[in-house]
């Protein structure tokens, strides 16, 4: 049996070794169109590659993405980040879950993980092979012919192929999946940082609050963590997942928009202003500059006064219902006009691709296209940031290279 996976990154990689692992007879290839094999695995989680995420809740697992939960909920139950974590460990790369449940090799290097796969790849005797960018699927009789882009390259006939293309940033990059009678969902950007360049918070760059809360006026989402302060908007875990909460409804808006950023990720007002008349009871005599509530970055509570009207002056016991609710809102209900997006070039996350109406969840076989599978985020699957996308890529790859054998 020989057999095609186009896309050299996770889910290519992993799909392969599963194949191998499944069907060792079988004659496996591995066509990555550019030079670079698992680039996005190697930059992940900044060169440390975030595998993937350690949350126990099934059901917080599956909150993480925004599209394509369905799916992943079966899949999961084939291969999830507990197997996933095993995996590697069995390859004999030790990993670490850091507070926030990101899973990391222990090693802090991505290399750990790409080198284990490319090992792994080798020694089933996968054949790679760079440069060889497919441009044509085509069915004939029982078997799958490809067309590559160089047409020096012979097109070569396969009995099984698995698409691990990855994203694609316009719809032009999927056309040739479209020609199979595949649907597209349009591809937009998931993962991006806000540009407010008529902000004056740009001022703050390098602040980070370690636990905010920022939402999407006229909308329910919303999203918490970590929030940094940059020279061109907000950046940071908060942001990042907002993004790809909202990504559709961002890119209708052509990304104009509003943020409400809630600097202290508190909700109940009643209890703020109980913290706050403890301030003014503690320190009555204290200037509003001087005390800073949640112990808030001087900057940012400075800045955040001034957009009040309250003088940095004023004591904390003239403060009055007035100022009082100034300060409650101003801490919870900041809005701030976005005007564009920055996205992180090679690390680009979209949404849409493949529609998941055209797959089979539970082998990841093309409904279209006899013996024609995809995995990866081809697909219309995609997660906050967090470890989510690559666990998708695991999950739908190893899903993938079993080929329609449907136990574990």
């Amino acid at each position: 049996m020989r057999v095609a996976v186009i896309g050299g990154g996770a889910a290519g990689f992993f799909s392969a070794i599963a194949v191998k692992d499944n069907y060792p007879d079988a004659k496996v290839f591995i066509f990555e169109k550019s030079k670079k094999l698992l680039a996005k695995v190697k930059i992940s989680g900044g060169g440390r590659c975030n595998v993937t995420n350690a949350l126990k809740s099934r059901k917080e697992f599956l909150d993480a993405y925004p599209r394509g939960k369905k799916l992943l909920k079966s899949a999961f139950k084939i291969f999830d980040n507990n197997d996933t974590m095993q995996w590697y460990e069995s390859k004999g790369v030790p990993l670490i879950i850091q507070e926030d449940n990101c899973v990391f090799p222990k090693s802090q290097d991505s290399a750990g993980i790409t080198n284990t796969l490319i090992n792994e790849a080798k020694k089933h005797r996968i054949t790679i092979q760079t440069d060889h960018g497919v441009k044509q699927i085509i069915p004939e009789d029982d078997k799958l012919r490809l067309e590559f882009v160089n047409p020096e390259i012979e097109s070569e006939y396969f009995d099984k192929v698995i698409v691990t293309t990855g994203g694609s940033p316009k719809k032009k990059g999927l056309e040739w999946l479209e020609k199979t009678g595949h649907t597209i969902i349009d591809p937009v950007p998931s993962l991006f940082t806000f540009n407010m360049p008529d902000e004056d918070v740009r001022k703050l760059m390098g602040i980070v609050i370690e636990e905010a809360l920022v939402s999407l006026p006229g909308t329910k989402l919303t999203a918490n963590g970590p929030l940094l302060i940059t020279h061109w908007g907000m950046s940071g875990p908060a942001i990042l997942k907002l993004s790809s909460l909202g990504a559709v409804i961002l890119h209708e808006k052509n990304y104009h928009f509003q943020v409400k950023v809630n600097w202290i990720n508190k909700v109940n007002n009643e209890a703020i202003s109980r913290d706050l008349n403890q301030i003014i009871i503690e320190h009555p005599q204290k200037l509003l500059s001087n005390i800073r509530p949640y112990s808030l970055p001087e900057r940012l509570w400075l800045f955040l006064l001034d957009k009040t009207g309250l003088p940095h002056n004023k004591k904390w016991n003239e403060l009055g219902k007035k100022g009082m609710n100034k300060i409650i809102n101003i801490l919870t209900n900041d809005l701030y006009q976005a005007r564009g997006k920055t996205t992180f070039k090679e690390e680009f996350v979209t949404c849409g691709g493949i529609s998941l109406d055209n797959i089979d969840i539970s082998t990841m076989q093309s409904k279209v296209v006899d013996n024609l599978y995809f995995a990866g985020e081809v697909l219309d699957i995609d997660g906050i940031t967090g470890g989510f996308n690559l666990q998708a890529a695991w999950t739908t790859g190893y899903i993938a290279g079993k080929l329609g054998k449907t136990r574990k």
